[in-house]
């Protein structure tokens, strides 16, 4: 958790409890607040002290307790105001994967240049509807979110009609590794693999592969994409981060640069594809999934 967020949910839990305190019945206790709203009065506590992120129907029903439902918008807003930048995957996945897929389509419908860096998958604009589908399907699993994987499916495919828009740039970088990466079974990934092969050469993307023998001036991290060198997505187990301040973009883009001083295109980056789909073959046939 950013220091920055961490700050905006201790001044949000400030005035939650400064609400508290000017209840216009009179000053409420936390164990008096806890009874109204049916809650614990840990959570009361936790949230006042910035330790518990509030969810918006806690904000309302905090509001109305208090008998100052006029402050809900305010308190909203400080919500959306830091959740903004740090976008937590069991909000996000409340309603399942697709609404998640919608958000990056409005944004890469927006979006002219896209840099990508991806050191453990294959980026979700080059995905398979098989690959995107095991990981819709193993990270509902461990996010223990909603099911909705063939409309999260859709909606990732949907956007890769963006790689045929004479008027859009993708940049990809993408590890060796991420190539013998088994989150799907060994043939579906003999397919991705002949997926990435058929986009080099396209116009509108570059994809060039970090070897696992290159040498390397920092060490790859996280996967994230630089939109139009004015918003960078990341992300963690726990969050999606969306960057837009000038130096965590400019940051971003240093680091960008710096991998791709160490990434093949071209010819070199075909062999690396063929090899790593003649060995996945193989694994395939003794699997028997071939």
């Amino acid at each position: 958790m950013s220091a920055d967020y961490q700050q905006a949910r201790i001044a949000l839990g400030a005035r939650l409890r400064e609400l508290r305190m000017s209840a216009p019945g009179g000053r409420l206790t936390g164990t008096q607040l806890a009874a109204l709203l049916s809650w614990s009065q840990s959570k009361i506590s936790k949230l006042e002290l910035g330790q518990q992120t509030a969810a918006p129907d806690d904000l309302t029903q905090w509001a109305t307790a208090t008998g100052q439902p006029e402050t809900e918008a305010e308190l909203q807003a400080r919500l959306k105001g830091f959740e903004s930048h740090i976008r937590s995957w069991r909000r996000q996945l409340a309603s399942g994967h697709r609404p998640v897929q919608d958000t990056w389509f409005e944004e890469a419908a927006r979006t002219a240049v896209t840099r990508v860096w991806e050191s453990a998958m294959i980026p979700g604009i080059l995905q398979t509807a098989d690959y995107a589908r095991d990981l819709f399907t193993r990270y509902a699993d461990l996010m223990q979110s909603t099911r909705d994987t063939e409309e999260a499916v859709r909606g990732r495919m949907r956007r890769q009609q963006f790689l045929y828009d004479p008027d859009k740039r993708f940049d990809l970088l993408v590890s060796e590794a991420a190539l013998y990466a088994l989150v799907c079974q060994a043939s579906a990934m003999v397919a991705q693999l002949d997926r990435l092969a058929g986009v080099i050469g396209l116009d509108t993307v570059s994809l060039k592969i970090v070897p696992l023998s290159a040498p390397m001036k920092i060490p790859p991290a996280n996967g994230f994409w630089i939109m139009d060198d004015r918003l960078v997505i990341t992300e963690d187990w726990h969050a999606e981060l969306w960057l837009d301040d000038a130096d965590s973009v400019a940051l971003y883009g240093r680091v960008w640069d710096t991998l791709s001083a160490s990434a093949v295109g071209g010819p070199e980056a075909h062999r690396i594809i063929s090899r790593a789909r003649h060995a996945l073959n193989l694994l395939a046939r003794e699997d028997g999934t071939d």
